[in-house]
């Protein structure tokens, strides 16, 4: 029998011998494992639920501040903007401070600045306003580092993709939610609509503030215990966080996840971002339903981006990291083609039909792109994360500006060539190459040095699970 499956600690479920847990229970709530899964999934949706109240209200508030399409299409780089740098600085802070107390510090910093956004008056202070609101998406960092942490190589893909795919729901929730939270305090509470938007943001600023304080107070960042207290009882020697650093920068294989996430992840940025208007100017429906419309986008998150983990996961006991690579690259070759025929399609219930096909697919991609980032980078898997993550924020805001922001061309002519883009970073998994594992076109090498023994134990670990 696989003695790994036999192997329990305090926590209910099977662990390994690292006490990673090499099942995913979905409905149980047992520590540290799963009371970790639910609370950071649950944290960062408030982070995505923030970050994404302000777009589907942008045509009231417009209207209130005289924004201009420019300022609109500042406003949605800036937020990405703030997202950058956050997320790469993240990366090292998990790895210094653990991903609980990293997670729960950047939502109650946040939080002031969501409820700020009921100040702004003009278009100065709406972009700073959205840039700094754009700093808590760092906290899916800190979701993915934290999953990897609790979780075995056998079913990372799938602790990964869910606790994202779940926690990326509250984009679609909030394009739903905040028109509706509008107009109950506008009809009901008879609030006139300039105060009605703004008294809106208390809502997103509450719910965040909620998830940080449970993330502090029943958390834990690995399955042995808090950072802090491991770090004092460790009698292992410590390494420098510069060092850490310097191997997740050093390692290219980042450096290619970081473009591939960009074209997945960072498209859906941008489509969460301009969808709701695109469909409110395109095809003149109200805003709420231009609301729902948004929400089916960012809500399929609920299943697809998981089902990108669960493929990985699949196709890694079949194929090997092989398997995960191809999967990879054909989903996010797919959601682009999807992205092209979405600006090309000229009805509207047949733009809803494509643009669902495309979120599925375009959030499964994300999901396999972190079903390969565990396999990085032992040591420095905060900074290979960080990398990584940031990548997202990094493309949409080169795309944004390039396509969305006064350029000239139409708004489906920017999401077709946005397709077009996707395609072509999905050429670029055939660059990444593990020497144990091989690579999408060719197989391991026949030798391996110490100079890889950065991820030697990890990857005995993967080799394992996979038999």
């Amino acid at each position: 029998m696989d003695n790994k499956k036999l192997i329990f600690s305090s926590s209910t479920l099977p662990v390994d011998e690292y006490n990673k847990a090499t099942y995913l229970r979905l409905f149980s709530l047992s520590p540290p494992h799963m009371q970790a899964f639910h609370l950071s999934w649950l944290s960062l949706f408030s982070n995505f639920f923030s970050t994404f109240s302000i777009p589907p209200l942008i045509p009231i508030i417009r209207r209130d501040l005289h924004l201009t399409p420019t300022d609109i299409a500042h406003a949605g780089v800036a937020a990405f903007v703030g997202s950058i740098f956050s997320r790469f600085a993240m990366g090292p802070t998990c790895d210094i401070f653990g991903p609980r107390v990293a997670s729960a510090t950047l939502s109650l910093v946040t939080v002031p600045i969501i409820l700020a956004t009921s100040l702004v008056n003009s278009s100065t202070s709406f972009i700073l306003v959205r840039f700094l609101i754009g700093f808590c998406l760092a906290n899916f960092v800190a979701n993915q580092f934290w999953m990897s942490s609790m979780f075995s190589s056998s079913v990372v893909g799938l602790a990964n993709g869910v606790s994202a795919g779940w926690a990326n729901v509250g984009s679609g929730v909030a394009q739903l939610v905040m028109p509706i939270i509008y107009s109950f305090i506008t009809t009901h509470l008879n609030v006139p609509s300039d105060m009605a938007w703004r008294l809106s943001f208390i809502v997103p600023a509450t719910f965040q503030f909620v998830t940080a304080i449970l993330v502090l107070v029943y958390g834990q960042d690995l399955p042995t215990g808090n950072y802090r207290d491991i770090k004092k009882s460790s009698s292992e020697p410590k390494q420098a966080a510069l060092d850490v650093l310097k191997d997740g920068l050093k390692n290219y294989r980042a450096w290619i996840l970081a473009l591939i996430y960009g074209y997945c992840f960072g498209v859906e940025l941008i489509t969460d971002n301009i969808i709701a208007q695109y469909f409110y100017d395109r095809f003149g429906v109200n805003l709420q339903v231009a609301g729902t419309i948004a929400a089916c986008f960012g809500m399929t998150n609920f299943f697809a981006r998981p089902a990108g983990g669960v493929l990985s996961d699949l196709l890694a006991r079949r194929f090997s990291m092989r398997g995960r690579l191809w999967g990879l690259c054909i989903m996010q070759t797919v959601a682009g083609v999807l992205c092209v025929v979405l600006g090309r399609v000229n009805s509207l219930w047949r733009s809803v039909a494509v643009m669902c096909l495309f979120s599925v697919c375009v959030q499964a991609a994300s999901g396999l792109t972190f079903g390969v980032v565990p396999f990085v980078s032992k040591r420095s898997l905060g900074v290979i994360s960080g990398i990584t993550g940031s990548g997202g924020p990094v493309a949409a805001v080169v795309t944004q500006m390039l396509l969305f922001s006064g350029s000239g061309l139409s708004t489906q002519t920017s999401i077709s060539l946005m397709g077009l883009m996707t395609i072509v970073s999905a050429l670029f998994v055939t660059f990444i190459y593990f020497p144990q594992w091989g690579g999408m076109l060719c197989g391991p090498s026949p030798c391996e040095d110490s100079a890889h023994g950065d991820y030697d134990q990890l990857g005995q670990n993967y080799d394992e699970e996979q038999k």
